[in-house]
């Protein structure tokens, strides 16, 4: 009996649908995403259905699915969504780059020679450990508040984030490479021109899309003073005056255009190393 029961469980567990790991269908995959997201739909339609005095939830604070979506007309003519999109999007893309121009050469430097980190490490663990609404007022004191604050506060968040995994990507290139390109007589410029940035180009690649992504939840507070338009300026206002129906679906556009974007850099990783997909 001992036996049996010793030998049995893990049978029982490998064919359960609770099995670690278990390897499921697409169909299903799709499905049990879907469910947690109707919940959602379902407990937000049951708390906000009725008139202002049944309400659960009051609709000064939480709108029902269907005014938020009687909300997209005036979202988009009144709040001119698709100006405050370019706006926000121009914001975000100008960010990134002030932060990639600086994180990508000081983060190959970093990884590649002990005593450029020794020098700049110590600064980059306290960005580590900086508040990033602390950079709002910090930016509005040095850039005012212009369109450059915003630009800078961006970047420097990004530029937080981005710097240790691009010294995390050079760190992860095996010694074995360094080795082979100093035994072919290579110079340093060379081993870290065609071994080190080669080597760890996907990964820097993968920390630019987890880099860039960041960048839209910080949208908000680069908007949230003096801005003629943008997505975090129409959430502002709608705050402070209404509609609150466009707070939600300044969201909802918020997690899809960084939907589509993360879905843009996918798809510029897979053609620029294709090999890593045969993999």
């Amino acid at each position: 009996m001992g036996g049996h029961g010793t030998s049995g469980g893990p049978k029982v567990l490998q064919g359960s649908a609770v099995r670690i790991r278990r390897r499921i269908p697409r169909g299903e995959k799709i499905v049990l995403g879907i469910v947690p997201i109707v919940a959602i739909l379902a407990l937000w339609t049951l708390f906000t259905t009725g008139t202002v005095e049944e309400r659960v939830i009051s609709s000064t604070i939480l709108p029902s699915p269907m005014e938020v979506v009687g909300a997209v007309g005036s979202l988009w003519f009144q709040a001119e969504l698709s100006r405050s999109i370019v706006a926000s999007f121009s914001r975000v893309l100008l960010g990134f780059a002030v932060a990639f121009l600086i994180a990508f050469p000081l983060g190959i430097a970093m990884g590649a020679w002990s005593r450029v980190r020794a020098l700049f490490e110590p600064l980059s663990v306290f960005g580590s450990y900086l508040p990033i609404p602390a950079l709002v007022p910090l930016t509005m004191s040095m850039f005012g508040i212009g369109e450059m604050q915003k630009i800078m506060f961006l970047g420097l968040a990004f530029l937080i984030y981005l710097l240790p995994l691009i010294v995390k990507a050079v760190d992860e290139v095996d010694d074995v490479y360094l080795q082979t390109a100093y035994t072919m007589g290579a110079t340093q410029w060379q081993t870290v021109r065609h071994v080190l940035f080669s080597v760890a180009a996907p990964q820097i690649v993968q920390a630019m899309r987890m880099g860039f992504g960041i960048g839209w939840t910080y949208i908000i507070l680069a908007e949230m003073v003096a801005a003629d338009r943008g997505l975090g300026q129409i959430i502002i206002i709608a705050q402070r005056r209404g509609p609150r129906e466009h707070i939600y679906l300044v969201l909802l556009v918020i997690v899809l255009i960084a939907y589509l974007t993360d879905r843009l850099w996918v798809y510029l990783a897979r053609n620029l190393f294709p090999y890593r997909e045969a993999k």
